[in-house]
């Protein structure tokens, strides 16, 4: 097992976690900060205030709920330029390109094509992560925890919706190539919960890794069977 004030490797000093809704991203990447000393970014996700509206309403509220969502996780991106000192890196519960995927399921014509001009001019200027853990999992296993934390705007979120945004994350980083990815499966590695697939995921980040996709195989595949 890795000690508890085990640090990130020098080559890995910006570790973001990202994943469709209800896969527990916020929870591991606050597990990676704590386990490596490092600065927890978690995403000010409910401070949107086209939120709830566009959940009762997407068609109405999209373009004005992305927008403010692209401009808050800018202005976040690019404060994380400034670490301090007394961290030893930094640990992100979502990557930039975020935006992007659910621009692509919300947005059209019009309000699209404005929406990749000013995501283009961000885009650039936002940090790079070392390396992204991607978590993959189930639309059942989204829908299932996403009802069970109780945010009364999601109660009746879209199956079909959860559907296209596992598939655009899916798409998105299988083509991924700002970062190396290490593809984790939450069906079967509870690493949020599980004190052994965590630590196994641990032994994977802090190994020196080529670009391009890795995938964890868990070595206790019956753990959801």
């Amino acid at each position: 097992m890795e000690p508890e004030g085990a640090t990130l490797p020098s080559s890995l000093r910006y570790l973001a976690v990202d994943g469709a809704m209800g896969l527990g991203t916020s929870a591991l990447a606050r597990l990676l900060a704590e386990r490596f000393d490092a600065r927890l970014i978690l995403e000010p996700y409910e401070e949107n205030p086209y939120l709830e509206r566009f959940y009762r309403n997407p068609a109405r509220w999209a373009f004005q709920a992305q927008l403010a969502f692209l401009a808050s996780r800018f202005r976040q991106q690019r404060t994380m330029r400034h670490l301090d000192l007394f961290h030893h890196g930094m640990v992100a519960d979502y990557v930039f390109d975020k935006d992007r995927i659910f621009a692509g399921i919300n947005l059209s014509g019009e309000d699209r094509e404005l929406y990749e001009v000013l995501y283009a001019q961000m885009e650039s200027t936002t940090p790079r992560p070392d390396l992204v853990v991607f978590m993959q999992g189930s639309v059942a296993h989204s829908i299932q925890a996403v009802r069970a934390r109780g945010r009364a705007y999601e109660a009746d979120i879209d199956e079909g919706y959860l559907g296209e945004l596992h598939q655009a994350y899916t798409e998105h980083f299988f083509q991924y190539t700002r970062s190396p990815v290490l593809i984790i499966n939450a069906e079967q590695m509870d690493c949020v919960h599980n004190p052994e697939d965590f630590d196994e995921l641990v032994r994977h980040v802090a190994q020196p890794r080529h670009p391009g996709i890795t995938y964890l195989r868990p070595t206790r595949p019956d753990l959801f069977s």
